[in-house]
């Protein structure tokens, strides 16, 4: 699919009472089968990027998310030409509930900042992490 604009995307790094970060591992989709990623997903039209990063929580995790706090947004510019092009937004946020995941997904995991690089994370996921990671030093 060749795309021609990029694409918002909300992403949401969800810590536990263990500052520990939920991960989820990609069904066989489209987009990166079988990688790990963080929660999140594309914006809709005529949402907000809070709306849609809500609303992807509960879609992919069954989580209700109490807070958002917005840390920064990073440009995954496209690995090849004609590839996605996102703009991703990212959150913390505090969640509330059971992990149920979604079709998307095949696994999740609770791992800490400092193991995340132990996982094969898609979407430029890793960068943003060890940007977390370093801002919480």
């Amino acid at each position: 699919m060749k795309m021609s604009k990029p694409v918002p995307a909300a992403r949401l790094i969800v810590f536990d009472g263990s500052g520990r970060v939920l991960i989820l591992r990609r069904a066989e989709t489209v987009y990166a089968p079988g990688w790990w990623c963080l929660p999140g997903g594309k914006v809709r039209y005529g949402e907000t990027v809070e709306q849609a990063a809500a609303r992807e929580l509960r879609e992919e995790t069954s989580l209700d998310c109490s807070s958002l706090k917005f840390l920064f947004y990073q440009d995954s510019l496209p690995l090849e030409p004609g590839g996605m092009h996102c703009i991703d937004f990212y959150f913390e946020c505090a969640a509330s509930g059971r992990v149920a995941i979604g079709r998307e997904s095949m696994d999740w995991a609770w791992v800490d900042l400092s193991d995340a690089d132990r996982y094969p994370l898609t979407f430029r996921n890793d960068m943003a992490l060890a940007r977390c990671r370093q801002s919480r030093k």
